[in-house]
């Protein structure tokens, strides 16, 4: 017996996560050309060009007004929600001489020794709100 279930309702399960962007085939389109400029950031002379005039190297991209910002302002948790892979983005942490855990510490709502700490001793709690939609 296979499962008839609709493709679309069971990835929108997805956003019912709290906390949590999972990266669908959807927000990989919606996203291609933000990880494109990410990944641009591998080779050192775009680096250099992105340091030198970051809006200038944006608008060189075909990103959103939304997109642009978000990266001006390093605002991780909008990038996550305009399609970038947080693997993508990590080119931007490194060319801002940012550790992994430190840039991911901004997406939480903790400063970083606090973040680092809790890592450090497993992870996040499996209890607490598992649902946004049911609230438990």
């Amino acid at each position: 017996m296979t499962d008839k279930r609709d493709i679309h309702a069971y990835l929108g399960e997805f956003d019912d996560i709290p906390g949590t962007r999972v990266f669908t085939a959807a927000r990989a389109r919606q996203g291609y050309h933000l990880n494109q400029f990410a990944m641009s950031l591998m080779k050192p002379d775009n680096r250099e060009r992105f340091r030198a005039d970051e809006k200038a190297y944006l608008d060189e991209w075909k990103l959103t007004d939304a997109m642009k910002a978000a990266v001006l302002r390093r605002d991780y948790n909008a990038l996550l929600d305009l399609g970038g892979n947080v693997y993508f983005l990590s080119k931007i942490f490194s060319t801002d001489g940012v550790s992994f855990a430190e840039a991911v510490s901004t997406m939480t709502d903790m400063d970083f020794p606090t973040y680092r700490d809790m890592m450090n001793k497993g992870g996040r709690s499996p209890e607490g709100v598992r649902s946004i939609k049911d609230k438990r």
